[in-house]
């Protein structure tokens, strides 16, 4: 056999450059080393052939172009002469809103000061009548009533949310079958508590620090207690004056104090009840007058 040509085993490329390391990203790479368009450097180059590029160079279109400059102009102008035409106006409305709020705080201010001078004066007049026969009796009603601060022993019960206790979202109270236990003390059991304290026989009571009267209100608003339209916050202090030695035995024996160990046994509500020598509770702090009469003169008094 006659040998052929064999090619050889290792041939040359057929350029001596490696090809680049972005190769198969070519076209990313002409996005970025051509990143403005061939057409717009053509069309540039054109207009430059044509004496198209720069500025116009006809009457006209410098015409055109100086008329433009000048609307653009009268409109900045306009603009700032109008900002500054309103700038006063909106000055004087704001200091007239300034005049209305000062006008509003002293009238306040003069209406605090009348409050004061009336509160006054009906103390000055309660004192007086007080000094007159039957005037001892007219003391006792005021106490009753929460008009004047009371000192005296009683028992302390300081009632509590369950640990751990979340705020929920403002459940129904305890006795309706909707209701979602949180562990929360709600205004019901507040209502219950208070009232077994006074059929236990307590005389004055206060919770943290409000003084309640015949008139007083226990609401909740969402998960908070609310006692004359004021918010309270756990724990809740109450206080009640009373006989220390018989008022707290008589309260866990009622119905109302055997309803309290019930949250506590069921729900986690915690509450502790201690007698104490001395309590203080203020005095109401707004009374509300539906009727009055004039007591009658005793016959022989001078």
């Amino acid at each position: 056999m006659c040998g052929m040509s064999q090619p050889p085993h290792n041939r040359t490329p057929a350029s001596s450059v490696p090809p680049r390391p972005d190769a198969s990203m070519s076209l990313l790479t002409h996005v970025m080393d051509h990143s403005l368009d061939e057409g717009y450097a053509e069309a540039t180059a054109r207009r430059r052939a044509d004496g198209t590029a720069g500025l116009p160079r006809t009457l006209k279109a410098k015409l055109g172009l100086a008329a433009g400059l000048v609307v653009a102009a009268m409109v900045v102008t306009l603009g700032a002469a109008e900002a500054r035409v309103d700038a006063p106006v909106l000055a004087k409305e704001r200091q007239e809103l300034i005049d209305r709020v000062q006008r509003a705080d002293e009238r306040a201010d003069a209406l605090e000061q009348n409050i004061d001078r009336l509160r006054t004066d009906v103390a000055a007049r309660q004192r007086a009548a007080l000094k007159q026969p039957g005037g001892s009796q007219g003391e006792l009603v005021s106490l009753l009533a929460g008009a004047t601060e009371v000192r005296g022993p009683g028992i302390k019960l300081v009632v509590d949310d369950a640990k751990g206790s979340s705020t929920g979202d403002g459940g129904k109270p305890r006795e309706s079958s909707g209701f979602s236990d949180t562990g929360r003390l709600r205004d019901r059991d507040m209502q219950k508590i208070v009232n077994g304290l006074w059929q236990s026989g307590a005389e004055a009571i206060s919770i943290n620090g409000q003084r309640l009267t015949e008139l007083s209100a226990i609401r909740a608003a969402g998960d908070a207690i609310l006692v004359d339209n004021r918010p309270l916050v756990p724990p809740y202090e109450v206080l009640a004056v009373g006989d220390k030695k018989k008022l707290g035995p008589a309260f866990q024996d009622s119905a109302d104090g055997q309803y309290l160990h019930v949250l506590q046994e069921s729900y986690g509500i915690r509450y502790t009840l201690s007698a104490a020598d001395e309590l203080r509770l203020p005095a109401a702090s707004s009374l509300i007058v539906r009727t009055a009469t004039a007591a009658e003169q005793q016959k022989g008094a001078s």
